[in-house]
């Protein structure tokens, strides 16, 4: 409602441009936009259709022959349905939302669906309401899923925990669209009544839940799929997710920074199963985004596998699109949001041109300026206030006992159990993982020893530690972790690494210790570097030696996880 406005007043000015919509599509006034000649996917019959499309209102009105106040010849090129992003975390991106907007843009991205349960286990219902205020009126259209798990678990220590209740009067928000990723998937199973009340409470405003349960099979995903679960992004075996579909969960073909499953899950790409199919990224870092892409990369890959040009386009726009019930998006028709991606061909798929809600908003090689929504100052001043815990020494890390011992799986989430390990080796990549409590000044310390990382001197530490978000470290000695926590700490949150007892590279994340206040080619600069940094202490080269690290404490992904109490063995749901 525009300022001063009244109901009346509101409704008139909605019927007023229905019926201007009426007009054009009838060809009775120009439209304000018409690209000519167009050769368009109709998503409907599977086909490529040829004509002007004809927007008016930010709206398709028709395809046919028409004119316009503006132009845009699109002879030689293909247009088609703005790319949807089924599931995301902005906080990867580790910059602010209209910096990403300003990212994702060139590659065609028009709708991402966010799940800000990052900065909700740090800030709980006012990090939701800082990611809506930081996200309102962008070029891209940000649509949310409430956080189902904050904390993920009931053995996680995160700055908040939101039950039912707190979450409710979100559901009635206009860009919420349902309930996000249900991780607790043992409590679900389990019949544990707080996962089970907040799927309840949102089939109640009708709206989607969605999945997460990694290799969930059997008569558990049968009981996990009948409390309500709808959809499902953590598949990375064709066996699992053909199962889960076949029980009627969609999936969310993922290919992000961290997990890379579009391989894997290929053969789902076909007429049989693709309907049932949407592509997310889940979690991007800034040099992904910059440089190779984002739903456009994981279209092009599918093609270049063999994969139908017409299905790869329908997976990245149409199908979300159903699924989330955003019943004007995902196709160019009558009717429909003016959101096109326009490009050369399907071998170099170069984007040229992206239209948002009728309005050019990439064009020559440039996104349009975006502007910096405005978040309320109480909001910032909390953002900025999320480190609680007293500086780290070394003498707290000393350990004289066996500990849970886990092995990275390179390209996965997921990890191996191998037992446990008496002490820090880095000739055996054996190296000491520990993660601080930072949101209640608890002073709690939970320690393990990782292999796999390839770290052979020095310390990594980040305030990125899904999804509780305390502090991470990993490293071959004590003193060089304590020095890398204390310099996140210090920043504010961000990432550290340090040698020698100096501090060699670093992100400062001040706003909830996830997400930078500078601009997406700076973050990535300094985040780079402190990969440089990081590999030349010796992190192996298939590991990404922060987002990977993050990972380490996310107690809802086999097989074994550190959190602020220790090793915890997700599978048995016990400490080591």
């Amino acid at each position: 409602m525009l300022p001063n406005e009244t109901h009346i007043q509101k409704v008139q000015r909605k019927l007023e441009k229905k019926l201007r919509v009426i007009r054009v599509a009838a060809g009775e006034e120009k439209a304000d936009l018409v690209l000519k000649n167009a050769k368009y996917l109709n998503v409907f019959s599977n086909e490529f259709c040829q004509g002007d499309i004809a927007v008016a209102e930010g709206l398709i009105v028709g395809m046919g022959k028409y004119e316009g106040t503006q132009e845009i010849d699109a002879s030689d090129r293909i247009v088609c349905p703005g790319f949807i992003d089924a599931h995301i975390h902005l906080e990867s991106s580790l910059v602010e939302p209209w910096e990403f907007a300003k990212a994702v843009l060139p590659h065609g991205t028009t709708t991402v669906i966010c799940d800000p349960h990052e900065i909700a286990n740090v800030m709980g219902l006012q990090g939701i309401d800082y990611m809506m205020a930081a996200s309102a009126g962008l070029p891209v259209d940000v649509h949310f899923m409430l956080p189902s798990c904050v904390p993920a678990t009931p053995e996680d220590e995160s700055g908040a925990a939101l039950g039912y209740a707190d979450i409710d009067p979100y559901f009635e928000h206009p860009r919420v669209l349902g309930l996000a990723e249900m991780m607790n998937y043992v409590g679900v199973v389990n019949g544990k009544e707080e996962p089970v009340r907040k799927i309840l409470c949102s089939q109640a405003h009708h709206k989607k839940i969605d999945g997460h349960a990694p290799g969930l099979s059997g008569l558990a995903l049968n009981a996990y799929i009948a409390a309500g679960v709808y959809s499902d992004h953590e598949c990375f075996t064709l066996e699992n997710a053909l199962e889960k579909l076949q029980k009627g969960q969609f999936i969310m073909i993922r290919e992000g920074t961290a997990a890379k499953n579009l391989k894997a899950l290929l053969p789902l790409l076909n007429q049989q199963y693709y309907s049932r199919c949407m592509f997310a990224t889940d979690d991007k870092h800034p040099s992904d985004l910059l440089h190779g892409g984002h739903i456009d990369y994981i279209v092009k890959n599918a093609i270049s596998m063999g994969v139908d040009p017409i299905i790869a386009i329908k997976t990245a726009s149409h199908n979300a699109a159903r699924y989330f019930l955003m019943n004007n998006k995902g196709a160019i028709a009558p009717g429909y949001l003016a959101d096109f991606v326009i490009f050369d061909d399907f071998r170099n798929f170069d984007i040229q041109m992206v239209i948002k809600k009728g309005r050019v908003v990439f064009e020559n090689g440039k996104p349009v300026d975006v502007m910096e929504p405005e978040i309320p100052l109480s909001l910032e001043m909390r953002a900025r206030d999320t480190m609680h815990l007293e500086d780290i020494t070394a003498e707290q890390l000393k350990n004289s006992r066996s500990l849970g011992h886990l092995k990275l799986i390179p390209g996965e989430l997921v990890t191996e159990n191998l037992g446990t390990a008496e002490g820090i080796d880095p000739e055996k990549d054996i190296l000491k993982i520990c993660v601080f409590e930072r949101h209640q000044g608890t002073g709690h310390i939970g320690m393990g020893y990782l292999t796999g990382y390839g770290l052979k001197k020095g310390a990594v530490a980040t305030s990125i530690a899904h999804d509780s978000h305390n502090i991470i470290a990993v490293g071959e000695n004590d003193a060089d972790i304590a020095l890398a926590v204390n310099r996140v700490k210090h920043m504010g949150g961000g990432i550290a690494v340090a040698a020698g007892g100096r501090i060699l590279a670093e992100l400062p994340l001040p706003i909830a210790g996830l997400i930078s206040d500078q601009p997406l080619p700076q973050v990535n600069e300094m985040l780079e570097n402190a990969k440089e940094k990081a590999r030349a202490l010796g992190v192996a080269p298939d590991v990404d030696p922060f987002m990977t690290l993050s990972f380490m404490s996310l107690t809802v992904i086999p097989s074994l996880r550190v959190n602020t109490k220790g090793v915890f063995d997700v599978e048995s749901q016990r400490y080591v």
